[in-house]
This record gives C-alpha cells, structure tokens and sequence, in this order.
C-alpha cells in the first residue's frame, strides 16, 4: 500500500521538482494580497473596489499564473528532467477542496459575528491550515522545507498584532465589522505565506538549475 499511495504522490512531487509550483502559488498569494491591501487602503469610490476591475485584475493574475509556469515547464523543466502529463483530476480536486473551505470559512464568520466572536483571532487558523497545506503539497520534497511549513504555522502569529479600528473599512460597521477584522487578518497571513512560498519556490528552481542540465547537456559531457 506505502508503495501505490508513493507512486500515486510521485506526480505532485514532480510538478514542483523545480520550485515552479511554490513560485506560483506564491505569487498568486501575494497578487491577492495586494489587492486586498489596496481596497482597504482606498475609499470607497476607488478603482480598486469596482468589480470590472477586479475582473481584469483577476484575469490577468491568473493567465500570468497558468502560461508562466507553463512556459518555464517547456522551455527549462522538461528538457532537463522529461515531460509529465497531469490527469485532469489531480489539478480539479484542490480547487474543489479551496472551494468547500471558502464556503465554510465564509459560514463561520457569519456565525461568529452574530455572536460577537472576535474574528481577528478566528482568522489566525488560516495560518495553521496552510502550515498543513504545504506540508502535504511542498514540505515533503526536501528536509529544508519543514522549516517553511514552521514558520507558515507561526504566522497565525499575526493574529495578534492590533488591528485598531475598522470603521473606514465598512459603510456600516455593526454589519460588516465582523468581516473587516477577519479580512485584515487573512490578509497579513496571506501576505506572509504568499513571501514564504516564494523563498521557497525560488531557492528550489536556484537548486534545480544547480544540479541538473538539459538532456543533449548531460549526454555529451
């Protein structure tokens, strides 16, 4: 059974052998951290809380996200270390799974803010999640990267940096606090996994150029 469920993780494994999945994870964390950051930072009014915007913005975070790492795949990855093709299924069911959590997280805090939950520390379990997340996706390929997963977990931390008050974040604080305080949080953690993740992603790909060549490389030497 250790050697199916081995053989049945080895293509996860390959398809970040070169850090290239950490890079874009990475940086689509950050890319939504950014725009967090500036709609609470921006009144009202501003461009970056119209939706045709954030439709834009969105497209072209994740069209850079799917053909760059496809092209560093076909241009660098391939000819070193030779093609993998992915089932359908290994690509769909994370973002099935992002999906039901986002759903339940969403669900949680309307409860939360009926009950008059502090949300800032609710959010602090994202922190502990995607400490889990990427010790199942990313940890497991190298010793060095249990580190990471550590100090993914420790920024949970974040969640108890004040917040201060959430009043220009909401047109109407009694029903939107709840979400404000939950949404600065999130943001902070997802800012710090989003850096992580692409130290991590990056010292991969510097250690994958290191140590491997392309094939008509490696065969003539």
């Amino acid at each position: 059974m250790d050697q199916i469920e081995g053989m049945m993780e080895q293509p996860k494994r390959y398809y970040n052998i070169d850090g290239v999945g950490e890079l874009a994870t990475g940086v689509m964390c950050l890319g939504f951290t950014f725009l967090q950051w500036k709609q609470i930072k921006s009144p009202a009014g501003a461009i970056w809380h119209q939706m045709y915007f954030f439709v834009i913005y969105m497209g072209c975070l994740l069209t850079a996200l799917h053909y760059g790492p496809k092209a560093i795949k076909e241009r660098i990855t391939y000819r070193r270390t030779g093609f993998v093709e992915y089932r359908r299924g290994e690509m769909v069911r994370p973002a099935l799974i992002g999906g039901v959590v986002a759903a339940a997280t969403l669900g949680v805090i309307l409860v939360a803010g009926r009950l008059h939950w502090d949300t800032a520390a609710l959010a602090g379990l994202i922190g502990a999640y995607m400490a889990v997340i990427y010790a199942r996706g990313f940890a497991r390929t190298a010793p060095w990267k249990w580190a990471v997963a550590a100090a993914v977990g420790i920024s949970s931390l974040l969640a108890l940096v004040p917040i201060g008050s959430v009043n220009n974040l909401t047109g109407d604080p009694p029903r939107l606090a709840a979400f404000a305080r939950f949404a600065v949080v999130e943001m902070r953690i997802m800012g710090a996994f989003g850096v992580l993740l692409a130290l991590s992603g990056g010292i991969s790909f510097w250690l994958y150029l290191r140590h491997t060549r392309p094939v008509a490389q490696g065969s003539e030497g």
